[in-house]
């Protein structure tokens, strides 16, 4: 279960099947997440592509506050079904783009296609370090960063994600948001 904090849905809650095996990013981390975005960027004009969506609490959260553009990228398809039922359901279908497939098969494939102001990556938090700085090197690497983008990166705090476009980490408990800028040279090419 897990509950949209602000915009249109504001309070909603939406709980996921018990047999989903999820870690929704918690109300108190999402807040301050979603109190750093909004003050840099307007929700209705930018895009967003979730990676490791799960069952869409980020999503959604980006979906309730008008964001229009919005592709997810989630491998298991229990829960890209879930997804798609759900903004079905709270008329978010035309918002968001479910993408079923591995995160990593998926960033290789896309390369150079689009761009979004914001990435968001919530792997599972067991995944090796090294897993960590190849999703964040396919991301920078690969244009998927406007000019005024940000890849941000949830992960356990105990992890120190040491990366010279690293701009900032913000600690929720045992839950850290470490933040990304595009590659340089990338935005002189724009």
């Amino acid at each position: 279960m897990f509950r949209i904090i602000s915009g249109k849905w504001k309070a909603k809650k939406i709980a996921a099947p018990k047999n989903f095996d999820v870690r929704p990013t918690t109300d108190f981390a999402k807040e301050a997440l979603f109190s750093i975005l909004e003050n840099k960027y307007d929700m209705q004009s930018i895009s967003v592509l979730d990676l490791f969506a799960g069952i869409g609490s980020i999503t959604f959260e980006f979906a309730s506050r008008g964001c229009q553009n919005i592709t997810s990228v989630e491998m298991n398809p229990k829960h890209t079904a879930f997804i798609n039922t759900t903004a079905s359901e709270l008329d978010m279908a035309l918002q968001i783009n479910v993408q079923r497939g591995d995160v990593f098969d998926w960033l290789k494939k896309f390369r150079n296609k689009k761009s979004f102001e914001i990435v968001f990556s919530d792997a599972p938090f067991e995944m090796e370090e090294k897993k960590y700085h190849e999703l964040i090197s396919l991301v920078l690497n690969n244009k998927y960063l406007k000019e005024n983008g940000v890849l941000i990166v949830e992960h356990q705090s105990r992890m120190k994600l040491d990366h010279p476009n690293l701009i900032d980490t913000r600690k929720y408990g045992n839950v850290s948001f470490s933040f990304f800028e595009p590659n340089k040279e990338d935005n002189q090419e724009l």
